[in-house]
């Protein structure tokens, strides 16, 4: 697999007009590239921001509007050949062709995959009203309204999605249950400690946690949801049910392309999948420079970070093209707390404590694996924990980077 599209570009087309697609075409008009940029969204909408989807949107505070990525005069000024409302439903690569639902053919010298993630959904909920999941700009207006009569709310899944959609919920005056596999919330990502200190401010707040238990499926009423069955046999009374268990990467359309497909569009680390084609967003799964894995992360700034990393490698020519190794990040909100997260924290085998306190619910914390930094998460101490992000990249020693302090978790 080389890291280079062959021959002279003159035409590149982006499938996702989302954050990785319009940094994608942002990053080629920024470099000078003067051809043409066809990007292709099946949504209907102008590109639009996700992360304000669980929080601000869903909260009222902001309307569809203020989610947009860029006004329509800078989307005239990139000069964009913008398709709307249509999906792509095939790609040729012989041919260098997308091939979309009404039938056009889109050629391309280049090819950006960016089609993101969709949301996950319990088996049996299809149709059934009251259900929800929260991707689109559609799901969160339709989870806003619902939550307007102040219903029961079970929230099943307690990743970042279902934590901020909690936190929401109950300031909008919902009764909200909270349900997952995991001991606590995010505890999977940011260890028990963490994970407990959530778990209290949730409650702090009147949120009623289930964790540690698996959900068999809903039960309904005349089409409409009724409640919650869990594995355990209880059944948990619901209203409105939202569906936050994780995402799976939008890749149906490539089938009998002859891409490398499996949890996502498998690329080189430069992000190139082969035959002129390359992936960026939720839907990239890339050979990660540093550690060798497979690698995709569904998150903003990786969405964007790999929009404009594609960028420069398509124009960088034969043999130029970079790897690209980011330090991930990602943030969240919840209630008072502002949760954020250098690096990869899961499978961490210690974490210590570097600034503030878990009881003061002010901390910075760095994470370890193998010997070496692999991540920190700062709690209400953002622009205390900026420093920590270079031991990340580092891959500092840990015992230089923490010295002779107690550990928290070894």
């Amino acid at each position: 697999m080389s890291g280079a599209v062959v021959g002279e570009v003159r035409h590149v087309t982006v499938v996702g007009a989302s954050a990785a697609g319009m940094a994608t075409a942002e990053g080629l008009r920024r470099a000078g590239f003067e051809g043409r940029i066809t990007l292709i969204g099946e949504e209907v909408h102008l590109p639009y921001d996700r992360p304000p989807l669980s929080k601000q949107l869903l909260s009222g505070a902001w309307e569809p509007e203020r989610l947009r990525l860029r006004d329509e005069d800078v989307l005239t000024d990139l000069r964009l050949d913008l398709r709307l409302g249509v999906r792509a439903e095939s790609l040729d690569t012989s041919a260098r062709q997308v091939v979309l639902a009404d039938g056009e053919r889109i050629g391309y010298d280049a090819l950006v995959v960016a089609t993101g993630a969709a949301a996950r959904r319990l088996p049996g909920t299809e149709g059934v009203a009251g259900v929800h999941v929260l991707r689109t700009l559609e799901d969160a207006l339709g989870l806003r309204d619902a939550l307007s009569g102040r219903p029961r709310l079970v929230i099943v899944g307690a990743g970042f999605v279902g934590c901020e959609a909690a936190a929401v919920a109950r300031e909008l005056g919902a009764e909200v249950t909270l349900v997952s596999d995991v001991p606590m919330p995010l505890s999977d990502v940011l260890g028990p400690e963490l994970g407990t200190l959530l778990a209290e401010v949730h409650r702090d707040h009147g949120v009623r946690l289930e964790t540690g238990v698996l959900v068999e499926g809903v039960d309904s009423e005349d089409g409409r949801v009724t409640g919650v069955r869990l594995a355990d046999g209880r059944t948990l009374p619901a209203d409105v049910v939202l569906v936050g268990i994780g995402a799976r990467p939008c890749t149906g359309w490539l089938e009998g392309s002859g891409l490398p497909v499996g949890d996502g569009v498998e690329c080189d680390p430069t992000l190139y999948a082969g035959s002129g084609v390359w992936a960026a967003g939720d839907v990239a799964c890339w050979l990660h420079p540093r550690t060798g894995a497979p690698t995709r992360i569904e998150h903003r700034t990786n969405a964007a970070e790999q929009g404009l990393a594609v960028a420069r490698n398509i124009l960088a020519g034969p043999g130029a093209a970079v790897p690209f190794a980011p330090v991930p990040f990602v943030w969240s909100d919840q209630y008072e707390l502002k949760v954020q997260i250098f690096g990869r924290t899961r499978d961490a085998d210690r974490i210590h404590v570097v600034e503030g306190a878990v009881a003061d619910r002010k901390l910075i914390a760095l994470y370890g694996r193998d010997g070496r930094v692999c991540g920190a998460v700062s709690v209400n101490m953002a622009r205390a924990a900026r420093p920590y992000r270079a031991l990340v990249a580092e891959g500092t020693d840990w015992e230089t980077a923490v010295g002779a302090r107690t550990e928290l978790v070894t």
